[in-house]
């Protein structure tokens, strides 16, 4: 088997990559672990950047999104009991768009010339620092195959075979692990509020965000160790209400539950994003908290940047791009952490007193300053094209 550039994971990251790579004229496979029905059925994140909604409808993806996404204006944060609107558009003329991101993998598999190869096992990168770099992998019939190419790109998430492939010398990994995690609901129930809400409370931390006008997602701020049996979903609510709540009209209706669970917070990022003809992007090269939705907005971000780079060097001959792909892409990377880890220390309730003031004094600096307002929405929303 033969391509130019063999694509390791079938998430958006490297189903994005392919696409945009073929829309060049770059021959792409892509090889992923999991069957397709788990691939299109993953319920993540799906708060897109005005910069990944631009792409998106500029690469032909944008019919169904602009069909049912959820075009947003604003967010609200709630402290005090009290509401505090950060009008996103008013301070930044640009807006971001609630589409799930299994949405976005389902439009990217539609849209393939070529289906992934799924269900795949046992894969190894070769060579990745000679000009005949390969993959080799079993596929779902039990074959073995050989994957010949010029480049890998590994966008195989946090737990994938292609980060591994750097020699451990080579690699920098930086790691947070935060004190808390998030236990998180998607409800069949209309949204209670027509914008995402990031909830500060004594409590913990609560957000309201949706999927759709009949399916909203809800998360809490719960301890590290807390095991999901001890959440009955009359606790959950009762919770939920609680953190939520302001004085004024605000009401939240409970629904059945779709989807239920406990994700760990954590930040990571490994360096550099490229080593020899290996390209990282997406979980694969960093995490971030989810508090400030810049996880799938990271991986498009990386993906933009890569194509235009292996583009520019597979069809012209000009390397350049390719080469400072990780430190272009790094100083990004870093500034979205720190974005998520302010806002992740501004939101959540921590242990230390000290701290705990320290939130609320950023919460009202927000509230009352248009400066302070205006630099968290341009970060929210994405204010340059690598942020």
């Amino acid at each position: 088997m033969r391509t130019q550039v063999a694509v390791v994971g079938a998430g958006p990251a490297g189903l994005l990559l392919a696409h945009l790579l073929r829309l060049e004229g770059v021959d792409a496979v892509v090889l992923e672990s999991r069957q397709r029905e788990h691939v299109l059925g993953r319920i993540r994140a799906g708060v897109l950047e005005h910069g990944t909604v631009e792409l998106l409808r500029e690469a032909g993806l944008g019919d169904r999104l602009d069909r049912v996404g959820l075009e947003h204006h604003g967010f609200s944060l709630r402290f005090d009991r009290a509401d505090h609107r950060v009008p996103l558009t008013e301070l930044t003329g640009r807006s971001i768009t609630v589409y799930g991101q299994q949405e976005v993998v389902r439009d990217l598999v539609e849209a393939a010339e070529s289906e992934p190869c799924f269900g795949v096992s046992d894969v190894v990168l070769h060579d990745v620092t000679s000009d005949r770099p390969s993959v080799g992998f079993t596929d779902a019939d039990g074959r073995e195959h050989v994957l010949r190419c010029d480049v890998i790109a590994g966008c195989d998430g946090f737990r994938g075979v292609s980060r591994s492939a750097i020699p451990a010398s080579e690699l920098t990994c930086l790691e947070r692990v935060f004190p808390f995690a998030w236990l998180g609901i998607l409800a069949k129930t209309a949204p209670a509020h027509h914008e995402l809400i990031y909830a500060h409370h004594e409590r913990g931390f609560a957000l309201h965000s949706m999927r759709s006008a009949e399916l909203t997602r809800l998360y809490l701020q719960v301890g590290p160790d807390e095991r999901m049996e001890d959440w009955s979903d009359e606790r959950v609510w009762d919770e939920l209400a609680l953190r939520l709540e302001v004085d004024g009209d605000f009401e939240l209706v409970p629904g059945p539950l779709v989807d239920k669970g406990i994700t760990m917070m954590r930040a990571f990022v490994a360096e550099p994003m490229r080593y020899g003809r290996l390209f990282l992007a997406g979980d694969a090269a960093h995490i971030v908290p989810p508090t400030g939705a810049k996880g799938l907005n990271l991986a498009v971000a990386d993906v933009r940047l890569l194509s235009r780079a292996l583009t520019a060097w597979l069809l012209h001959g000009r390397e350049g791009d390719a080469l400072s792909y990780s430190d272009t892409r790094l100083r990004g990377v870093w500034r979205a952490e720190r974005f998520s880890s302010e806002m992740t220390a501004m939101l959540h309730r921590s242990a230390d007193p000290f701290e705990r003031r320290l939130s609320l004094a950023r919460l009202r600096s927000v509230a009352s300053s248009t400066a302070a307002a205006t630099a968290l929405a341009q970060d929210y929303v994405g204010a340059s094209e690598d942020a």
